[in-house]
């Protein structure tokens, strides 16, 4: 695998463990408002980390 592929696939780890804290502090957060801008935070985070982790696979042509 590229350095470039390796950099992606930890880049998109470090994403979902930084949304998973983020769910966390989400149901800790007392405050509504606080609670659903951590929820949707940590959704944009993991779909990043889709992208950022994906991004090696669609390069690769199955022909």
């Amino acid at each position: 695998m590229s350095a470039a592929g390796e950099s992606g696939r930890r880049d998109a780890q470090q994403m979902r463990a930084r949304a998973a804290d983020l769910e966390q502090a989400a149901e800790r957060a007392t405050d509504p408002q606080e609670r659903q801008q951590l929820k949707d935070k940590a959704r944009e985070l993991k779909e990043q980390s889709e992208h950022a982790g994906g991004t090696g696979k669609r390069d690769i042509d199955p022909m």
